[in-house]
């Protein structure tokens, strides 16, 4: 009986047809199914006789997941998440969104809401008064205040960005030894787990420098 880990809860449908539609961060199609359960592909605008349908398997701004519950690395990673997972809490308080802090898969560069959320968890560990100010500040869009409390915690913010940044590192470099030390045979993902860690290696090693050359 197949059991479905990643979302076990989630209904299960097959759709023969909707199956053969591959995943594109600009799709051209969506799915939806109606009150029986029948499956509808719709195209989102014109399309170009012989172009591939395409759908959205999940958020384009982060291959993690796609990769982790379909077993493929989009070929269009232009982003991925900062992998601050041990701060999901003050995610979570500050509502910021998943697809907000990314880190550029070309150049490293970190998006703002991630210098707020490794802010904000220093001052929630150090001054409970600051952190409520940087809070009120970073829902009301108060860019002046944030500035104000960036330009005071900078040193701090960028050690701890960088603590983050070489222990994912390492962490991937571990996974990765580890993989490759798999039988191909019977663990025919291997290459593609390889590829995934290499793309967050040389994306993380692009942003340690940079946060190197800020101090």
């Amino acid at each position: 009986r197949f059991q479905e880990v990643w979302s076990p809860q989630r209904a299960k449908l097959i759709a023969p047809m909707a199956d053969m539609l591959n995943h594109s961060a600009e799709p051209n199609c969506e799915i939806t199914f109606d009150d029986m359960g029948n499956c509808e592909v719709t195209a989102m605008y014109d399309i170009q006789p012989g172009t591939p349908l395409t759908i959205s398997y999940g958020d384009p701004t982060n291959p993690t997941p796609i990769f982790a519950q379909f077993g493929f690395l989009p070929a269009d990673c232009a982003t991925l998440f900062c992998k601050a997972m041990h701060l999901e809490p003050y995610i979570k308080e500050l509502g910021i969104e998943f697809k907000d802090l990314l880190i550029q898969t070309e150049t490293g560069e970190i998006a703002p809401k991630v210098w707020d959320l490794f802010l904000y968890e220093i001052l929630v560990n150090n001054d409970p008064g600051a952190a409520e100010q940087y809070y009120v500040a970073v829902k009301c869009n108060d860019e002046a205040t944030k500035q104000q409390y960036q330009d005071q915690y900078f040193q701090y913010t960028l050690d701890s960005m960088k603590q983050h940044v070489y222990s994912i590192l390492s962490d991937v470099d571990t996974l990765t030894a580890k993989a490759q030390n798999y039988d191909l045979s019977t663990h025919p993902r291997v290459p593609v787990i390889v590829a995934h860690n290499n793309l967050v290696r040389d994306t993380f090693t692009m942003t340690a420098a940079l946060l190197e050359q800020m101090g």
